[in-house]
């Protein structure tokens, strides 16, 4: 059995900020996620003989914070080697500046808005179904967005399996009824699963765990 990981990689960021929280690690944190480990933990859920094929995910790099906070996107980038050094292929999408009113002071202020993971990640969802890169595909995600594409997916590829992975603090209702089978990631799930730091790439190169991660 062939499986198919796509992640979800803002829903899962602010999942593991709420984990962290929660767990009261302080300055520790839950961030240093090793995402290839921790999919490959809920292998034995999905069926003895199941291998993953691959894992997607999907993000965006916040490159508008770059003037006032350029650690943001260079923590990142960071993070997005040690997931590419694992196999798992990255997906990014962009943040679009947008004018928001405000109704009280009459002000226009700018906003940006993540856009394209969704519909990447239903894009992505709709290929390795139809073209059979897969027999189930898992989304990580909580995100009711992506209702469509799983609801288009059944009835365009009945033989393949639909699976949810709602992050910590993520559950959706609407997504479990959807999914042909779903499963909560607890908290504890993110601590066992942290990349090493400093984590070292096949190259030989040290990556150390960003400060407050």
């Amino acid at each position: 059995m062939r499986i198919i990981f796509l992640i979800d990689g803002f829903n899962l960021y602010h999942s593991l900020k709420h984990a962290s929280r929660d767990l009261r690690l302080g300055g520790t944190g839950t961030r240093w996620l090793n995402i290839r480990a921790m999919c490959e933990s809920y292998r034995y859920i999905i069926g003895r003989t199941a291998i993953i094929s691959s894992i997607y995910y999907f993000s965006a790099l916040a490159t508008h914070l770059e003037g006032t906070k350029p650690d943001v996107t260079r923590r990142h980038r960071r993070y997005i080697e040690c997931l590419e050094d694992t196999g798992i292929t990255v997906e990014l999408g962009r943040f679009k500046a947008k004018e928001v009113h405000c109704t009280s002071c009459h002000a226009i202020m700018i906003r940006h808005e993540e856009k394209e993971t969704d519909v990447a990640i239903a894009v992505k969802l709709l290929e390795v179904c139809i073209l059979d890169q897969c027999d189930t595909a898992v989304i990580m995600t909580g995100d009711t967005d992506l209702a469509p594409a799983i609801r288009t997916v059944r009835r365009l590829c009945p033989d393949k399996q639909i699976w949810v992975g709602f992050p910590y603090h993520r559950h959706n209702a609407e997504l479990k009824l959807l999914a042909h089978r779903s499963f909560d990631i607890k908290k504890e799930q993110y601590t066992k699963h942290q990349f090493p730091d400093p984590y070292r790439l096949t190259s030989g190169r040290l990556l150390a765990k960003p400060a407050q991660w």
